[in-house]
């Protein structure tokens, strides 16, 4: 399974603008492309900054699309205001979904990076370590893990019930997360917050 995130700096001022074109327009037109598993859309209304995933069954699935949705990520940019756009694309890595996310669901999202040589291993631990966790964790929805094996770049984005969740683990995932980049050697090199706007992502679990 594979994923292409669109990160977009919008104007705040326009994000209402921004999403309604990605609900009514990028959306359809991309459902109908082959091999696509959906969309997720998270946003954050203070900095504009603004994170659209789409989901592809392969790799293959997800190259035949490039070119196509060059028309729609313009027209999209232009809605939301933007003022600067990134497209980076990836191997989903882990799925975990204990429940769905709703309409009040936020978002916290993690990039990183390893050294490359270190994927399977520093996979294998956060499949060992973190997963089995997040059970303990209140108000958890789903994480998704993805990455690049060339550069050893990752996302992590952890997905809660509400913003109340979100801010009552913050201590609790920072102390986990903090002793898994130690262990592993991991460099964190981001760190936002968001409202899920979208969640229309249909990846099955991969733990």
């Amino acid at each position: 399974m594979y994923a292409r995130t669109t990160s977009v700096m919008a104007d705040p001022k326009r994000m209402h603008e921004g999403v309604a074109d990605v609900r009514d327009n990028v959306m359809p037109a991309v459902s109908r492309m082959e091999g696509y598993t959906g969309l997720s859309m998270l946003v954050d209304r203070t900095t504009g900054r603004c994170i659209v995933t789409t989901g592809w069954e392969t790799e293959a699935a997800m190259t035949a699309s490039r070119d196509r949705v060059l028309q729609m990520r313009a027209q999209a940019a232009d809605r939301f205001g933007a003022r600067d756009t990134d497209v980076q694309e990836w191997e989903i890595a882990v799925v975990l979904r204990l429940h769905s996310a709703g309409d009040e669901s936020c978002a916290r999202v993690l990039w990183s990076r390893i050294e490359p040589t270190r994927t399977d291993e520093t996979l294998e631990a956060f499949r060992a370590r973190i997963i089995p966790a997040m059970d303990d964790i209140p108000g958890f929805c789903s994480m998704s893990l993805l990455i690049d094996r060339a550069t050893g770049v990752g996302t992590l984005t952890t997905v809660y019930t509400d913003r109340a969740a979100m801010d009552a683990t913050r201590d609790q995932i920072s102390a986990l997360r903090d002793a898994f980049s130690a262990q592993m050697d991991v460099t964190l090199t981001d760190e936002a917050e968001f409202d899920v706007v979208v969640h229309e992502l249909r990846v099955p679990e991969l733990v």
